[in-house]
């Protein structure tokens, strides 16, 4: 959320900045309510301090006559706060409802364009492997070893669910335990999170009220199951105030995430490419705001050396301002090649998210006793996130006789499997 005191100050500089992102914001409707919500807060502080004074009159007076005057008039000014109070509480509700939908603020850096199409591509790494064979899509490899099984998955739940068996679930969890490995050596702390949150939980992340319709929700209990852990790592910090010394904190956490995207039929989300359940291992990071910047080009540099060490080619794009997700004020993606799919799949996306979740979930710091506190900036990214990355391994590793070899990295969590062959299908 933005600041209120920055739009205040800066109302023609944040109209440009949102316009930049496609945006043209009610700023003059906010400061209109800004304005009122002030000179009432004002007004009822006067008729409060008005009361206090009368009922200490009242204290001491022995005229009744004059004592019931001063109760009446009493009764007045509480009718007037009471009354002012309402209006206020009018006023902020209004206020507060326009400002959690605008969105944060893009960085100068960034590159202007209307959507993803003008994303920037910063750099490619790698060269696309040569086949001796016309290389095969996951969707037809994987059935065909019995990993991968679809109608197994509808028949469960329904479509864009599928089931993964043998060597094929292996993998996958072979993927997720290497990368949280390899974040703990680059310096993330790994945490468990829960998958399911308190409304006030996907506030902070950024997600409600914008995102509902795309998330799952237990109605009785009202907790929601999270789109991705950086949600529950928003959590983490909540109304609390950290100390500045222990900063930046980094950390990194596997979970499930589940969303109801509208998927449409076709090319696009065939295979396992999109679904509404799928496992992620996330990065993120509390950092002083001067320090935000160079923390999102190491988090960028991490997500890479997971790429390079799975031997993926990947290419890193910048997001222009039309990309940009909600809470974001700069992006780098990351896309792996997958040969058979043909296709550039991303699988991560880092960002630099200032303090506007912060701000939201009430996160401060201060660097020692006696400091005014501040906000933290806070960052985000995938280390990676599946199953893209699982099919990027699978249709690049792909052997012509329909086997996929194990990159070496994963062996260790294969217990001695280096080649997938075809399985029994059970």
């Amino acid at each position: 959320m933005l600041d209120i005191q920055l739009i205040r100050e800066n109302p023609d500089q944040i109209k440009k900045d949102l316009a930049r992102r496609g945006i043209d914001p009610p700023i003059d409707s906010i400061l209109g309510l800004d304005s009122k919500r002030r000179s009432l807060l004002a007004e009822v502080e006067g008729l409060k301090a008005e009361r206090n004074k009368t009922s200490k009159e009242i204290g001491r007076m022995q005229e009744d006559g004059q004592r019931q005057e001063k109760i009446e008039a009493m009764r007045n000014l509480g009718t007037q706060i009471d009354d002012l109070d309402r209006q206020i509480a009018e006023v902020e509700a209004e206020l507060h409802r326009l400002m959690i939908y605008i969105p944060n603020l893009p960085h100068p850096s960034v590159p202007v364009g209307a959507d993803e199409s003008d994303n920037v591509v910063i750099k490619e790494v790698g060269e696309k492997k040569t086949f001796a064979f016309e290389p095969r899509p996951h969707w037809d490899l994987g059935p065909d070893l019995g990993i991968i099984n679809f109608e197994q998955g509808v028949k469960i739940t329904g479509t864009r669910f599928y089931v993964l068996s043998g060597a094929g679930a292996r993998l996958q969890r072979a993927l997720i335990a290497w990368m949280l490995d390899l974040h703990i050596r680059q310096g993330y702390l790994e945490k468990y999170m829960p998958f399911i949150v308190r409304e006030e939980t996907l506030f902070a992340a950024g997600q409600l009220p914008k995102f509902e319709d795309n998330l799952y929700r237990d109605h009785e209990d009202d907790r929601w199951m999270i789109p991705t852990s950086e949600v529950s790592l928003t959590g983490l910090h909540m109304q609390e105030i950290l100390d500045g010394k222990r900063l930046p904190l980094r950390y990194t956490a596997y979970s499930a995430c589940f969303r109801r995207e509208k998927m449409s039929a076709g090319r696009e989300v065939r295979g396992i490419k999109r679904g509404h359940q799928f496992d992620k291992v996330e990065m993120y990071i509390y950092c002083a705001p001067e320090e935000s910047d160079q923390e999102l080009e190491r988090m960028l540099s991490h997500a890479e050396e997971t790429c390079s060490q799975l031997g993926l080619v990947y290419r890193q794009l910048e997001l222009s301002t039309g990309d940009l997700g909600f809470t974001a004020r700069k992006t780098y993606d990351i896309e792996v090649w997958a040969p058979g799919s043909g296709e550039w799949l991303e699988v991560s996306s880092l960002s630099n998210c200032g303090d506007f979740q912060a701000r939201r979930a009430n996160t401060r710091f201060r660097e020692k006793e006696g400091d005014p506190t501040r906000l933290p900036h806070t960052l985000n990214g995938s280390g990676l996130a599946l199953p893209r990355t699982l099919i990027a391994i699978m249709e690049n590793y792909q052997q012509a006789d329909g086997s996929i070899v194990v990159p070496e990295v994963l062996t260790p969590w294969m217990g001695g499997v280096d080649v997938i062959k075809a399985e029994e299908v059970q």
